[in-house]
């Protein structure tokens, strides 16, 4: 049996590459063209993922593929080797978070673990936002204010244009001669963060983000 290995944000990057080899098809390329799109997508999907076992990598060989279909067959089987988002205890989230007292877990029975790379909530009534995510092997959270007005815009995270809103966090940076010192960061973050899910492919910025919201 071949264990799970695929990130959300891998298998979103591979299918976006699967999409992309669909509409170059259609566009009546010559030959030559297409099959350096064919080449560059198929090298592009085999990197994406690393330190895979025999079984594994040829799962990610797409390079014997010559139609659309074959692509779409292949990429239907990938979700059956998506990691979930680890799971978390109320004790986990009031350990991430001491000074929210009267935080809850969001109701995850219609969320799909294995479709999340960040696992994101909002507390309208204080209008907080909370993200969760793996970094460095370690489950972390931080806390945002965001803005109740939203526009259309790009995201800085899944770096699609959608609807927007912005948010920030204070981090915990501190100036020994300066004990008032604080730095807010912020940026615009999908408003819809299961669709924000769907089409990240990069989690650059989400760490870079998270790295420096929890710097101490």
């Amino acid at each position: 049996m071949i264990e799970k290995f695929i990130k959300n944000e891998q298998f979103n990057f591979i299918r976006k590459q699967v999409a992309w080899i669909k509409d170059s098809t259609k566009q009546h390329l010559p030959p030559g063209v297409l099959a350096s799109v064919y080449e560059l997508s198929n090298e592009k999907i085999s990197n994406c993922v690393t330190a895979l076992t025999p079984e594994q990598k040829e799962l990610m060989d797409f390079s014997s593929f010559k139609t659309v279909e074959a692509y779409e067959q292949a990429l239907e089987q990938l979700p059956n080797y998506l990691l979930a988002f680890p799971t978390i205890s109320e004790q986990q989230l009031k350990k991430l978070f001491p000074k929210s007292k009267k935080l809850k877990l969001p109701d995850l029975s219609n969320i799909d673990l294995h479709r999340l790379t960040y696992l994101s909530w909002n507390d309208s009534r204080s209008n907080k936002k909370y993200i969760l995510y793996k970094l460095d092997s370690q489950l972390v959270g931080i806390e945002c204010s965001f803005s109740p007005s939203t526009k259309k815009n790009i995201c800085s995270i899944c770096h699609c244009h959608g609807e927007v809103t912005h948010f920030s966090t204070i981090t915990k940076a501190k100036k020994v001669n300066n004990p008032d010192y604080y730095k807010s960061i912020g940026n615009l973050i999908c408003v819809n963060s299961t669709e924000c899910n769907k089409n990240i492919t990069d989690v650059s910025y989400l760490e870079e983000f998270l790295r420096e919201s929890l710097k101490k």
